[in-house]
């Protein structure tokens, strides 16, 4: 599926310093309304005044507030780059390319059970899913997963679309352990489960999906490093051959994925 892509010139709204390791990103387009994105996707972000960050750096689109034309970014903190990104300053230009990418098959059925499954920072393009299908009348139920409760991010926005469950890995909120040891995991029926986050923890989701014949599709978080399918870095090997993640993806569905599940 091919998108319209744009380079735009944003103008940040705020910057939100979430926890010692992801910030949150708002930015307009001062002169026209946003273009049309898709959960799922991501942009492509420019770094400027960085001598070290050449390329620019793939982040999902994490929200769209249509009434503020406003683009959210969750930016996790882990070099050069996104720390120049986190560091950034309301009012300054950021330059964007987007949307890249193909996003998440919304359901067509506003009966079905969605469960949306995020870990850490891959909770990024869930808020913008929910927020989606809450928009065609389904009530997704969510599963937020992290370290601590100081790693889970935005939880009261997730509350706003759907029902929260989280796990955290010390137990110090919700239920101790992972997210696929969440009782939820094993007392609800669910007709389509959505996934992001590290690919152990989205391996694991997609077994438990495929034992149990539910739909599922998963977010790949591959390095990348052009976001348009020219520098091969972001390959997946898939039932289809080996494809560029950042333009067939980020999402597959599992019946895609040549993992061990």
């Amino acid at each position: 599926m091919t998108h319209r892509k744009y380079i735009l010139d944003l103008t940040l709204t705020a910057v939100e310093q979430l926890n010692e390791r992801c910030a949150l990103l708002r930015a307009t387009d001062p002169t026209a309304p946003l273009p049309p994105m898709q959960a799922g996707q991501f942009a492509q972000l420019r770094v400027d005044n960085s001598p070290h960050a050449f390329l620019r750096r793939p982040i999902s689109i994490h929200n769209v507030d249509r009434e503020r034309n406003e683009v959210w970014f969750l930016v996790q903190i882990v070099g050069k780059g996104t720390k120049g990104l986190a560091q950034m300053k309301c009012h300054e230009r950021l330059n964007a390319v987007l949307p890249l990418g193909n996003g998440f098959t919304l359901p067509e059925r506003q009966t079905e059970r969605v469960l949306l499954v995020g870990g850490g920072v891959g909770v990024a393009p869930l808020l913008l899913l929910g927020k989606q299908l809450s928009e065609r009348g389904v009530r997704p139920t969510f599963l937020l997963g992290a370290r601590s409760e100081k790693d889970l991010l935005q939880t009261e926005h997730f509350r706003h679309y759907g029902d929260l469950h989280v796990s955290t890995e010390d137990g110090s909120l919700g239920e101790r352990g992972f997210v696929t040891q969440h009782p939820l995991m094993h007392e609800a029926h669910f007709d389509r489960v959505y996934v992001c986050g590290p690919k152990p923890m989205m391996v694991a989701v997609a077994h438990w999906a495929k034992s149990g014949n539910i739909w599922c599709e998963v977010s790949l978080e591959n390095r990348m490093a052009c976001g348009i399918g020219a520098c091969l870095c972001c390959v997946e090997d898939t039932s289809e051959g080996h494809v560029c993640v950042c333009t067939e993806g980020p999402v597959f569905n599992i019946e895609q994925l040549k993992w061990q599940i």
